[in-house]
């Protein structure tokens, strides 16, 4: 299982004119609490096709505390993908456990795996009082990797739950992004975060991304129409992947207004150029750490804090901040990838792309 990761520079290392003020990580891992995990998979079998997959873990608690329901919200802004757990988040604002993100034909064996891991971790409550709705999004990488092979197996599901961290987040060719392509540069997994003030607190809020969308002339950075100066190594000529972004706040916040937010994240997906095309599944998850109620089952009454909806706007603009950038960033933390059938995604170039922007 190697990663294949190299670092490259984020945008705020290349000196790219992004707004406003991140955390210290600039990662979802600014929230606190939050833990993030890979298994990546960069294989060339002998006589077998390659192999350029993983998966993405995300803990949203503290181990112990994982059975502590998170609120959340979704929104699917292009159904054409898959993201489980949703309809109970729907209907009650809440999941529970870890989520996790990977391609397409493996959503089932990370939903699986996850129960797995559930059922190690907490023997006496699975299947007794507690029954687990993981959260598993998917994008699809069959242009690069073997993604009918289904190479990922319970294994590696159980490995990037075991080895999610609070630290720095690797970014591009790593976990679930392994072969995922965006603007049709080689792209993947990208994070950000964003600091922000309400009148009851300062808070931190970190996006996520599994970038695998758009097309070339769509793409902007930093407003600019970068797409169209760039068109050299194209790869198709209309919208064929997906994208999943979760959105993480320690703000205290309803599950109505967590989906407020999830809506937002298509602004942010949006800054860089797609429409949401028809074969593109961009569907989002945003919850908040806060009102930790402890483990099922609710008590009798609960006990909310959450922000005023007059006193959204500095978080919709936050999210909106976060997901740009960590689209951007997914982008930039990629190498170029040569995979099936001898296909080539070229990794965008950061010295033309900071020339460009800031020429």
């Amino acid at each position: 299982m190697g990663s294949g990761h190299m670092v490259r520079p984020r945008g705020r290392a290349l000196g790219l004119p992004l707004p406003g003020v991140p955390g210290p990580l600039n990662a979802i891992t600014d929230v606190p609490g939050i833990a993030v995990g890979y298994t990546t998979l960069i294989e060339d079998p002998p006589g077998g096709k390659p192999v350029r997959t993983g998966v993405t873990a995300i803990l949203p608690r503290a181990r112990a505390d994982l059975l502590n329901p998170v609120w959340a919200g979704t929104f699917s802004m292009n159904g054409n993908g898959e993201l489980t757990g949703c309809h109970w988040i729907n209907e009650a604002g809440y999941f529970t456990g870890p989520a996790a993100i990977t391609n397409t034909c493996s959503l089932g064996i990370v939903h699986h795996g996850i129960v797995r891991w559930l059922a190690k971790e907490f023997p006496e409550k699975l299947g007794e009082d507690f029954w687990p709705l993981p959260v598993v999004g998917e994008t699809f990488d069959g242009w690069l990797n073997d993604i009918a092979g289904l190479h990922i197996t319970e294994a590696h599901v159980l490995a990037a739950l075991e080895n999610a961290s609070s630290g720095p987040v690797a970014e591009g060719n790593v976990g679930g992004g392994t072969g995922m392509i965006a603007y049709e540069f080689k792209a993947g997994t990208g994070t950000s975060s964003r600091c922000f003030t309400t009148r009851i607190g300062n808070y931190t809020l970190g996006a996520l991304v599994q970038a695998n969308h758009g097309l070339r002339p769509w793409l902007k950075i930093c407003g600019m129409p970068v797409g169209e100066l760039m068109m050299e190594n194209r790869i198709w000529s209309e919208e064929r992947g997906s994208i999943i972004a979760v959105v993480a706040t320690d703000a205290p916040l309803l599950p109505t207004q967590l989906r407020r937010v999830a809506q937002r994240i298509a602004i942010g997906m949006g800054r860089g150029g797609t429409p949401s095309g028809n074969n593109s599944g961009d569907i989002f998850l945003a919850f908040s750490t806060a009102n930790d109620h402890g483990r099922l089952p609710e008590p009798e009454r609960l006990r909310f804090e959450a922000l005023s909806n007059d006193d959204l706007d500095a978080l919709f603009l936050a999210t909106v901040e976060a997901v740009d950038e960590a689209i951007l960033n997914a982008m930039l933390g990629a190498t170029t990838m040569t995979g099936k059938h001898g296909h080539v995604v070229h990794a965008i170039d950061p010295e033309r792309l900071r020339k460009l922007i800031t020429k």
